[in-house]
């Protein structure tokens, strides 16, 4: 099995995500990281959209479901995002990193990553890990 990986990195989405009385009155924004497993051949051959994993259409998506999305936890944002993914889109495999900037005082980010399986899958890749980019310098 091809081990190709679409990746669609720092994509900021104003969403109504939290639990306390402020978080559910103002959007704020979250950051969306993606690794999905697609078989990129045909399309590199083709050089037909028809043949790939159509990414601005897949984002396009992804805004609107976020935009309407009313969810009190990133974990639950996460999720659902995922199951789109998979259901709307035919994807076996992905990886969802979802972070809220600025949620916690003293730290720039906070947030979830899951992996999920679509059905009738019958195993993984081994992608990359989901990570900003450019990545950041290891810690000493």
């Amino acid at each position: 099995m091809p081990r190709d990986l679409i990746l669609v990195r720092d994509l900021a989405i104003d969403a109504i995500i939290g639990i306390e009385p402020h978080e559910r009155i103002t959007p704020q924004p979250v950051i969306l990281a993606l690794d999905i497993a697609a078989d990129v051949r045909a399309a590199a051959l083709t050089e037909r959209i028809d043949a790939a994993l159509n990414y601005d259409a897949l984002t396009r998506r992804i805004r609107a479901f976020v935009d309407a999305s009313d969810c009190q936890l990133i974990e639950t944002l996460a999720e659902r995002i995922a199951s789109l993914v998979i259901h709307e889109f035919g994807v076996a495999w992905l990886r969802v990193e979802l972070m809220k900037p600025d949620a916690l005082a003293g730290s720039t980010r906070v947030g979830v990553v899951i992996e999920r399986i679509g059905p009738g899958s019958s195993g993984t890749p081994e992608p990359q890990p989901a990570m900003p980019w450019p990545h950041p310098a290891p810690s000493s």
